[in-house]
């Protein structure tokens, strides 16, 4: 067992490596907006710049700078590598900067997830 864990840099990309993830056979995905160091440095991340009760127009020109992390568990280290392929047809090579992060972690136990037998 597996667990996939992938940061992706643009959330515009997130539909595609979702279906990308389905049509390689994952059964579920967790989602998580979240940030890097460098953007709380830059201030980029999160808006405190916004009144209590916003306008529509508030949020006009606001671009979101927030990540997405996903993870999925999979069972076999032939999953992982589909993983990897369907993600980078999507984003690219994540080796190029500002495409995302994935990394792989073994899985000795989880336990609260449905499977048919």
């Amino acid at each position: 067992m597996h667990m996939i864990l992938l940061v992706l840099n643009d959330p515009s990309l997130m539909d595609d490596v979702i279906s990308a993830w389905e049509e390689a056979g994952v059964g579920g995905i967790t989602i998580l907006p979240s940030t890097g160091m460098a953007r709380i440095r830059e201030k980029a991340a999160w808006r405190d710049d916004l009144p209590l009760i916003p306008r529509l127009e508030d949020f006009h020109d606001y671009v979101e700078s927030l990540n997405r992390t996903l993870f999925t568990i999979v069972a076999t280290d032939e999953m992982v590598d589909k993983v990897i392929a369907a993600t980078q047809a999507v984003t690219g090579d994540l080796n190029d900067p500002h495409t995302g992060i994935l990394i792989t972690l073994p899985v000795d136990r989880f336990i609260g997830i449905f499977r048919n037998p």
